[in-house]
């Protein structure tokens, strides 16, 4: 049996599964389908079209699948779909997709700290970490193991790459590199992110030429598509170069990396 507090609202269609935990002064409404072992915290509300998996928890004042803040929602059917392990915590509101059928993705294992808020239509990868008052404007993209820092506010349709991390307070605009460390108003490119690299496995080898694309890439005020060049011709090609290579080449495809609609 569920552990459905008799003070929280379930609404009758909603499929909850039989080792979720429901506190007081929840609201789950029709069409909601939760998970095996997921702990929806007192207060929550859960709107239709949200789908959770397993082991998720829901903090206290939360809000998940909301109507999006966009002005081309007219009321049509669309979806928030999590994954797995996730933590959102207190107070944290993430909208339903934006246009018929589709939906704002989490995938599983992030954290998403108190007072966050996830626009419509983003897709937000395995093990993203995204601190306090963090806001994530529609259709971004935070790729696997991203760490966003606190008060941070990304822009719509901008892209966060894997094993990012940005710093507090900063502001996205742009797509901010994978393996880097972005910071500020002017969102510079600093340096890997070389904690997060060795935590997962990165050898030294490989992230020093992560290091020296860095620098040519944007350091060396060659012009993107010249230190591209440059990087393909002075560097080892390792996997992460590669991926770093073909995450800043977007702009020249048709995906300009301003946080305009590709």
């Amino acid at each position: 049996m569920s552990k459905i507090h008799p003070l929280a609202y379930v609404d009758p269609s909603a499929i909850v599964a039989d080792s979720v935990t429901v506190g007081p002064f929840v609201h789950i409404q029709s069409g909601v389908v939760i998970g095996a072992d997921c702990i929806i915290e007192s207060h929550a509300t859960l709107v239709s079209g949200t789908t959770l998996g397993e082991r998720n928890i829901v903090g206290q004042g939360s809000i998940l699948g909301g109507d999006p803040q966009d002005r081309k929602y007219h009321g049509e059917s669309t979806f928030l779909n999590v994954g797995s392990d996730n933590i959102f915590r207190e107070f944290v509101t993430i909208h339903r997709g934006s246009g018929e059928g589709t939906a704002t993705t989490i995938h599983n294992k992030c954290f998403i700290m108190g007072y966050c808020h996830i626009g419509h239509n983003c897709t937000i990868e395995d093990e993203v970490t995204i601190a306090n008052y963090s806001g994530v404007s529609g259709h971004a993209t935070l790729e696997a193991l991203a760490n966003i820092g606190g008060m941070t506010g990304i822009h719509q349709y901008a892209r966060i790459g894997k094993v990012a991390m940005v710093g507090g307070m900063s502001r996205i605009v742009q797509d901010a590199p994978p393996f880097m460390i972005t910071e500020g108003n002017n969102q510079t490119v600093y340096d890997i992110n070389a904690i997060g690299l060795r935590r997962i496995g990165v050898t030294p080898e490989r992230r020093m030429a992560l290091h020296r694309a860095c620098k040519l890439l944007y350091k060396s005020q060659l012009g993107l598509s010249n230190a591209i060049d440059i990087v393909k011709q002075e560097v080892p090609i390792t996997e992460e170069v590669d991926y770093l290579l073909k995450f800043a080449a977007r702009r020249f495809q048709g995906k300009n990396g301003r946080g305009d609609q590709p």
